[in-house]
């Protein structure tokens, strides 16, 4: 394996990174129920164009081999967030041929920085069983309280 680069997400990347957030998606065990490859690309190009979406990505011999995703939101500030910036963690995903090489590691350091300098307090992912260990050597703590309720 050459040396692995890690660069910004760019438009034209899109279609790759999209098919390895579905193999991720299907991975952690979501259904493919419908073609969502529309969806995320919409997602995708809308939130990168007004900055409240970025990624970094891992590039090995020209072959996108990790991905990460970062989308930024804003609520009511509380104590724990003053201003309120939230950075939603999203789409961190290796190529099975590529885990345990650190690939995981350099690309959330990579997205963790910008969100600090685009002024986020805190950061949040809900982790897969695989993620857990990496996030929590990055200091992330667990939130037992975490609760969805589907509108659908």
């Amino acid at each position: 394996m050459a040396e692995t680069i890690i660069r910004r997400l760019t438009e034209n990347d899109l279609d790759t990174f999209i098919e390895m957030r579905i193999a991720q998606l299907l991975e952690e065990g979501a259904a493919e129920s419908f073609d969502l490859r529309p969806a995320l690309r919409d997602y995708y190009r809308r939130h990168m164009a007004d900055g409240t979406f970025f990624s970094y990505i891992a590039v090995d011999c020209g072959k996108i081999v990790g991905t990460s995703g970062m989308s930024i939101v804003e609520k009511p500030p509380y104590f724990s967030c003053p201003n309120g910036k939230i950075g939603l963690l999203s789409s961190m995903y290796t190529d099975k041929s590529c885990r345990r090489q650190g690939i995981a590691s350099k690309l959330l350091c990579s997205v963790l920085e910008e969100a600090r300098e685009k002024g986020c307090s805190t950061v949040q992912i809900t982790a897969s069983d695989m993620g857990v260990k990496l996030y929590t050597s990055y200091g992330f703590k667990k939130n037992g309280n975490f609760m969805y309720y589907d509108l659908k």
